[in-house]
């Protein structure tokens, strides 16, 4: 009997208007076939992303997968995206695996080895997520820092108090990313991130999925302690054999992952002490920039701005200016506000923060500079000092209590203190003391930052309008150090130590470092199987 149906295909580049109605999907997935409607058994849009270029005309065009009645050669087979573990526990092992973290590479590592049965134990020197939400407003609302329980510690990592971001331009040829997508949605999150070409979700989203998916790892048999500091490593002929924590207690294993974060600045020294084998690394520092939502939306979309399927628009700048230095935009978030994001005291630190409504009147991004080793020479850890240096610079010029020190663009441009704001007011919170931003960061930073914002304006109409409001400082972009690891994921120097996503300098965001996760827990898996 013949059968009736086949494996499924893919079809892209499939385009249509904004406003298309349901059928024209159906009738396109057909002629792109070259079927009738019938013969279409089932499908599902893959992917969905918009074309602006021509603003009169905004289009939609899709990725979509389809099951068939007979045999075409339009497209290409839908490849295989499930995700199969490397080996299955046969026991609980004696030593379980530690996972020091609980940021998305944590939370994905602690996933991965549970689903697998090997019982990890997550240790998170912050609080549970919930707690930790409202120790971060107590720091926006009251100028009151808990140097252990912030933007940059807790569970749910910095990437909690963020857009919510889950795209990534790493190469996934295994779709690793799929697989923290799926969990992401189990746990909560909208089905729509398993297709759109630019998902997020948002920061009070994230808290519910972080606690969905803390139960899942504990159910399964892994075991969280919060409030638990890692102070120290006992190191023994190059192997890991035991992690010390801050209440003196000894905890035996063979396999620990660093999933630290970019801010563990004291877990950075004391693995450099151990002779843990790390390496300077290029970074960024920068301001934040606030302009109107509006104003961004209407010059990506024009008529089509506020569309309810477009959403509020983003953008993507880079000047490379004649100092020789790199000025672009990061981790814009569109409808957002910008934060407070210091982990120590007597310094600010700013970020970008939006919910998934993106519905507040400010869009926002980093307007940062790229900076080399060359830049703070000295030891593995000058690049921490560095950033120091201006995260106090920020906190003496912002006036104290944590508010954070702003100018006018037009007034940066022209190099003069700013007095009084115009129409763009600031989102910043505990709030924004108005003054000269220039002695916030190097002299080559001001200048490259003052020549790339006329430029950008040639770009984006009105983004260096003289009302704009820049707020100091960016600086915790990525770490400026790199734990070095091996093909094994393994520390270069140091059996047993995996050093994963950010803070280890291997990840950007919460999708990579999720991926980075599943890739390092995979490594575990395999060495305690024998693999």
């Amino acid at each position: 009997m013949a059968p009736t149906s086949f494996p499924s295909r893919r079809l892209t580049e499939l385009r249509l208007p904004i406003d298309h109605e349901p059928p024209a999907l159906i009738a396109a997935i057909a002629e792109g076939f070259g079927v009738p409607d019938s013969a279409i058994l089932s499908w599902q849009v893959h992917r969905r992303a918009w074309d602006a270029r021509k603003k009169s005309q905004v289009m939609l065009v899709y990725t979509v997968d389809a099951v068939l009645d007979r045999a075409v050669e339009t497209g290409m087979p839908t490849p295989d995206m499930g995700y199969q573990f490397p080996a299955i526990a046969q026991a609980r092992p004696a030593k379980r695996p530690v996972i020091i973290g609980t940021g998305p590479c944590g939370i994905l590592a602690a996933l991965i080895l549970a689903e697998a049965g090997f019982c990890p134990l997550v240790l998170e020197r912050g609080k549970l997520v919930r707690q930790r939400t409202k120790d971060t407003w107590g720091l926006w609302r009251r100028g009151e820092l808990n140097v252990a329980s912030n933007v940059q510690f807790g569970e749910g990592g910095a990437g909690t108090f963020s857009d919510g971001k889950l795209y990534s331009q790493i190469k996934d040829p295994r779709f690793l990313g799929r697989k923290v997508m799926e969990e992401f949605v189990e746990a909560g999150a909208p089905e729509e991130i398993l297709y759109i070409a630019k998902p997020h979700i948002g920061t009070f989203r994230l808290v519910s999925m972080v606690e969905a998916i803390r139960a899942k790892v504990t159910a399964l048999g892994g075991e969280y302690r919060f409030d638990t500091r890692v102070d120290d490593f006992e190191i023994q002929d190059g192997q890991i054999r035991a992690v010390l924590l801050e209440s003196g207690e000894r905890i035996e294993t063979d396999h620990v992952i660093l999933a630290i974060g970019h801010s563990a600045r004291d877990s950075f020294a004391r693995l450099h002490q151990r002779g843990v084998f790390m390496e300077a690394k290029p970074f960024s520092i920068g301001f934040r920039i606030e302009h109107p939502q509006g104003m961004i939306d209407r010059h990506r979309f024009g008529p089509f701005a506020g569309h309810p399927i477009l959403g509020a628009a983003d953008y993507k700048l880079v000047h490379h200016a004649r100092n020789g230095r790199s000025v672009y935009s990061f981790c814009m978030c569109p409808g957002g506000t910008v934060v407070a994001a210091t982990s120590e005291a007597g310094q600010v630190v700013t970020n970008g923060m939006s919910q998934y409504s993106r519905a507040e009147r400010n869009a926002n991004a980093g307007i940062v500079v790229g900076i080399t080793p060359a830049d703070y020479p000295g030891d593995v850890m000058a690049g921490v000092e560095f950033q120091r240096v201006w995260e106090r610079a920020a906190y003496v010029a912002g006036g104290g209590a944590y508010q954070a020190p702003g100018q006018l663009v037009g007034d940066f441009i022209a190099g003069t203190p700013s007095k009084s704001f115009g129409e763009v007011l600031p989102s910043y919170k505990p709030g924004v003391h108005l003054t000269d931003l220039a002695p916030t960061l190097p002299d080559y930073a001001i200048e490259a930052i003052r020549e790339a914002l006329p430029a950008f304006g040639k770009q984006i109409k009105g983004f260096d309008r003289p009302d704009a409001v820049l707020t100091g400082v960016e600086t915790r972009t990525s770490s400026p150090l790199r734990i070095t690891r091996g093909k094994d994921f393994c520390s270069l120097n140091t059996r047993g130590l995996y050093p994963a996503g950010e803070g280890a300098g291997y990840a950007g965001g919460i999708l990579s470092a999720g991926v980075d996760g599943i890739k390092v827990a995979e490594a575990v898996i395999k060495s305690l199987a024998g693999l």
